[in-house]
């Protein structure tokens, strides 16, 4: 191993300082984020309604501890393959630095990628919007109180409803949403006056 080590140019030397530690590093933080105790994911403190209430999902980050360990990774292994294969030192850094750039962009298109993967699960009323479904409770007729019906809207939701029908619904009876009243209830007619 000495003898190895001793026959390396001072590049080549520098090359695999930084491909060795960094190459571990990269092992252990990837070892992390897999088994979910990253140090990412530890508590914090703070308000966390006001966070979740804007979060928009993870904003493109380029330079992170994560991104700059994958950098100097391929950084230092490229260096060490093109200086094996007789490149000169300045090509070799050059194309060391653009692929550890290349890493660095790929690390963090898929950080962001995978922020916009989420789902924020907030109920979007608007969809019940020409959608048939199941009541419930019983509707009373001509909007003179609510009842409730079962509907597929992101699953599926039991919302109250109204209705101007003069004779109301009762339970079982299939009906169409046709508009969002004010305070989140659906105004509902027969499904049969549709067709």
């Amino acid at each position: 191993m000495a003898d190895w080590w001793i026959t390396l140019t001072m590049a080549q030397k520098v090359f695999w300082c930084i491909a060795i530690p960094f190459s571990l590093l990269f092992l252990v933080q990837t070892i992390l984020t897999f088994t979910g105790l990253s140090a990412e994911d530890a508590d914090a403190t703070g308000d966390s309604d006001a966070s979740v209430h804007g979060d928009t999902g993870i904003d493109f980050q380029f330079l992170t501890l994560k991104n700059l360990i994958a950098f100097f990774t391929i950084f230092g292994w490229t260096g060490i393959v093109c200086l094996g294969s007789g490149m000169k030192l300045f090509p070799s850094v050059l194309l060391a630095f653009f692929a550890g750039l290349v890493m660095m962009l790929i690390m963090a298109s898929l950080i962001y990628g995978m922020g916009k993967l989420s789902d924020d699960g907030t109920l979007k009323i608007r969809n019940a919007i020409g959608k048939s479904g199941t009541v419930y409770l019983p509707i009373p007729p001509k909007r003179g109180g609510t009842g409730q019906i079962q509907i597929k809207v992101q699953g599926l939701q039991t919302l109250e409803a109204m209705t101007d029908d003069p004779d109301g619904f009762k339970t079982g009876q299939v009906v169409e949403v046709i508009e969002v009243l004010k305070g989140d209830i659906l105004l509902v007619r027969d499904r049969k006056s549709v067709v």
